[in-house]
């Protein structure tokens, strides 16, 4: 192989990664939230979906968001529903602010992680580097 043969593969290898890098922003996404309200409830149509996404317990999330709207929450079979009338953006936020807090990993940002309690302490696990970290609040 001369080296012009191998100057042409490898710009085109270089193309190609450019490509895969620029179309796609990040390999974990959460989905859009679908937010209805009747009367002066909030009903959090897809809210099953994120706890399956995050891989964490959907009763942990529904008291963390309850605490972060300071408003009564409960299951609607694979909805949620509020109290009061909520903005699907602050849903959004606030999805995201746990997305960053009990899910990833503050070492490598991975969202491979798991929750482990060992002798009342609750941690972050991540399956991607082995980092251990520890968690603050309750809702993991």
């Amino acid at each position: 192989m001369t080296k012009a043969e191998y100057e042409k593969l490898l710009k085109g290898i270089q193309d190609k990664v450019s490509q895969i890098q620029a179309g796609s922003t990040s390999r974990f996404e959460l989905p859009k939230v679908d937010i209805m309200w009747q009367g002066n409830r909030t009903f959090f149509r897809n809210f099953s979906e994120f706890p399956k996404i995050l891989r964490r317990d959907p009763e942990k999330l529904l008291q963390y968001l309850s605490k972060e709207f300071a408003t009564p929450a409960q299951f609607g079979g694979d909805k949620a529903v509020f109290v009061g009338k909520k903005d699907p953006h602050e849903f959004t936020i606030r999805l995201n602010r746990y997305l960053k807090e009990y899910v990833e990993c503050p070492t490598c940002k991975s969202p491979d992680t798991r929750v482990e309690k060992e002798h009342r302490v609750t941690s972050l696990k991540c399956e991607a580097c082995g980092a251990k970290s520890p968690l603050k609040g309750q809702y993991a």
